[in-house]
């Protein structure tokens, strides 16, 4: 009786594995310059599997992540602080966010008055904003808000308002 070589064994699940993982590609992203930091890494490990329906998809730079296929959701942390804005500014579950809805269906998210900063990209023809954007804010108030919105709206209930700090 012949039995594998463990090396041919791993060879083969490597190879039933492959199929699987074409499927799902490394999402390529930028990391921003500040990814690096210890409150990124403390938001990072905290970002959920799922979005909705979207699973999370592997990325190649640190302080990033990405939900769906094609992608729908990306995340970005360490990026430079924005400052006041004239864009609207919405409180999810405590976190502020101003809304740049210029690249739509593309809306982009930063976070205002954390540092570090986060942004999280949303093609809404795949998940709405809101809900891509309060699934990520739990993870985001791992990080203590340094200055918040003044009258930011709640959880997108309309209105807009120039952030400033407390």
């Amino acid at each position: 009786m012949r039995t594998r070589s463990p090396l041919l064994a791993l060879a083969v699940a490597a190879l039933a594995v492959m199929p699987l993982a074409a499927c799902a590609p490394t999402v390529p992203l930028e990391a921003a310059p500040e990814a690096n930091s210890v409150a990124c890494a403390e938001i990072s490990v905290r970002l959920p599997q799922t979005i909705g329906e979207l699973d999370r998809r592997t990325t190649n730079a640190q302080a990033t992540a990405a939900w769906g296929e094609p992608t729908a959701v990306i995340y970005r942390c360490g990026l430079p602080d924005l400052g006041p804005s004239d864009l609207p500014c919405f409180d999810v579950d405590g976190v502020d966010w101003l809304l740049d809805e210029s690249d739509a269906p593309q809306y982009v998210f930063t976070t205002y008055g954390r540092n570090p900063t986060t942004e999280v990209i949303v093609d809404i023809t795949y998940i709405a904003g809101a809900d891509a954007v309060r699934a990520i804010s739990g993870a985001v108030a791992a990080t203590p808000a340094e200055a918040r919105c003044l009258a930011a709206t709640d959880v997108f209930g309309g209105g807009t308002v120039a952030p400033e700090t407390e």
